[in-house]
């Protein structure tokens, strides 16, 4: 799975239906991509809330903020490139998931500050509280109004299908530095025209 590049919807097999009626219970045991995605809320939720109760003169925050980049920006590419470009590729409201991105968008700005301002030892912890903020909102509304959307348009198959893929691609984003992971935003919000030609454009000159 190329990051940026939409889930292939039946890739794992026929669709058993296409109106919102259809069957979306997981009868296999095998975990849905809404399970996936909301087990890594809660973690990072955890991760930020011990960062947040430590003392000022705690060093163990430094591993936190890195955990943290490491529990968010792996989630959050992996994320667009499986979940949200394959919702915009079927009849789902594009608007929730554009909304998605910006949020996106904004906790890894927090990240980015938060980082700097560890490093420096100062209002580290006023900018920790903002990211919980900020991510707490965004996990209530895509767990309610992006899942929604899911639910509608995907069988039980193709999300334990995203989910499968959404975990192959988390630890290949955690290889890639902050220039890598914010290009690969970058093309998950373009058209997939244009983000299948950058991403082709890329892999040709790597290849020499």
């Amino acid at each position: 799975m190329k990051i940026g590049k939409p889930f292939p919807l039946g890739i794992f097999g026929q669709r058993l239906a296409t109106n919102s009626s259809q069957e979306h219970s997981n009868k296999g045991g095998f975990m849905e991509i809404y399970e996936a995605l909301k087990k890594d809320h809660v973690e990072l939720k955890q991760l930020l809330n011990e960062l947040i109760a430590l003392k000022d003169d705690d060093d163990y925050r430094y591993v936190l903020v890195e955990e943290i980049r490491n529990a968010l920006v792996p989630h959050s590419r992996a994320e667009e490139s499986v979940f949200y470009n394959t919702l915009r590729s079927v009849n789902a409201d594009k608007n929730i998931v554009f909304h998605g991105y910006q949020e996106h968008m904004e906790a890894e700005g927090l990240l980015r500050t938060l980082q700097v301002m560890d490093k420096m030892n100062m209002g580290w912890r006023a900018v920790a509280t903002k990211l919980l903020e900020a991510v707490s909102h965004h996990i209530q509304e895509e767990e309610t109004e992006i899942f929604a959307e899911a639910r509608k348009v995907f069988t039980s198959e193709e999300a334990i299908a995203m989910c499968e893929a959404f975990e192959e691609l988390k630890p290949k984003v955690l290889k890639e530095g902050f220039l890598g992971t914010t290009a690969d935003m970058v093309i998950n919000l373009m058209p997939p025209r244009l983000a299948d030609s950058i991403r082709n454009f890329g892999q040709g000159h790597q290849s020499h």
